[in-house]
């Protein structure tokens, strides 16, 4: 096999290297802002007021690529089923989880504390366990181990889709593109789609540890696909974002958690598809401190990124085109301990 770098693969290299740095410069601690408005967005009565909600997720995507959203369509027993199912999970004895390791470069399975973040260079304080649809072979529980388990994320994992792609729909025809256009590249019926739902688990805070600077449950970074939906839990903060447009003040606004809001944000790979209209924004998950809740943290994060062979191809040739296997390939690639 050839070594030689093609121009348009040195460009996407060199852009990758640009979202390193920027993600390096992100260590510091920083000051806390609540000036800073995430925006909730109902989805109620979607096709009745699409025009209208699209205008709402427009104007607060391009503000601080951050907002949540509410009367979403996921039935809140259905939320609390998939969180009891993840703690399960993680109660799990070690050496069962062991048997789910996480396939380096694919997105699936179970990994501890291997992910580095650039910002600070030190493992997130967290446990993990990935479902990317057509590389799950050998990465399930038993029955007999965790009875549900499959069933219950796997129907889970398709209502995340289902709202990602209308929330993506709307974009699409905000940005000229048609309203399927990036169903289409998100297609979870073929083996080259690779959107991943991913379960976390934040271990509950030593006191010892509290008055320790710059110790982070996840450190500053942004999200390398196109759009992310997250479920928190009430009472489980930390998260901050960080407007780009505003990163040289390192002010973080929290977002508060809620357990009927979903929190959205854009990643790279849209910023890129939209030749930057739409920020990916850093953002991180600070550690508690002394009268905070100090316990577990437990999130569920579905990541919406384009199939390994949909071409991510900047429509007004900002950026060179690329595959979206070769664009998660290579965050994936800078992101997790060899």
């Amino acid at each position: 096999m050839s070594n030689t770098t093609t121009p348009a693969t040195a460009s996407a290299d060199s852009y990758a290297m640009t979202e390193l740095n920027r993600e390096a410069q992100m260590g510091g601690m920083g000051t806390e802002t609540t000036d800073r408005e995430v925006r909730r967005i109902s989805l109620a009565d979607f096709e009745q007021r699409r025009a209208q909600i699209a205008d709402e997720l427009w104007s607060a995507a391009t503000d601080i690529g951050f907002f949540q959203v509410v009367d979403h369509g996921i039935d809140m027993a259905e939320v609390n089923h998939a969180f009891e199912m993840s703690a399960k999970f993680f109660e799990l004895p070690r050496e069962v989880k062991e048997q789910f390791p996480l396939k380096k470069g694919q997105n699936a399975g179970w990994e501890f504390s291997s992910q580095v973040r650039p910002s600070v260079g030190t493992p997130d304080q967290k446990e993990s366990y990935q479902l990317t649809l057509p590389r799950m072979e050998g990465l399930w529980p038993t029955e007999e181990e965790l009875a549900g388990f499959q069933a219950t994320l796997l129907d889970f994992e398709h209502k995340c889709w289902k709202l990602a792609m209308d929330i993506l729909g709307c974009f699409a025809e905000k940005l000229g593109f048609d309203r399927e256009f990036f169903t289409r590249a998100h297609d979870p019926s073929t083996e080259t789609y690779q959107s991943t739902l991913r379960l976390l688990h934040y271990y509950a805070f030593p006191d010892a540890m509290l008055d320790e600077p710059n110790v982070w449950r996840a450190g500053a970074h942004t999200d390398f696909n196109a759009l992310t939906l997250l479920f928190q839990r009430a009472g489980q903060g930390g998260l901050q974002v960080l407007p780009g447009a505003e990163a040289s003040t390192q002010a973080w606004t929290p977002v508060e958690p809620s357990d009927e809001a979903i929190t959205c944000n854009i990643g790279d790979m849209l910023m890129r598809w939209s030749d930057d209209k739409l920020p990916s924004n850093f953002h991180r998950v600070r550690a508690p401190r002394r009268g905070e809740y100090t316990g577990p943290r437990y999130t569920i994060a579905y990541f919406a990124q384009a199939n390994t062979d949909a071409l991510i191809e900047s429509a007004a040739g900002k950026y060179p085109a690329i595959t979206g296997g070769d664009y998660i390939a290579q965050r994936i690639a800078a992101n997790f301990a060899k």
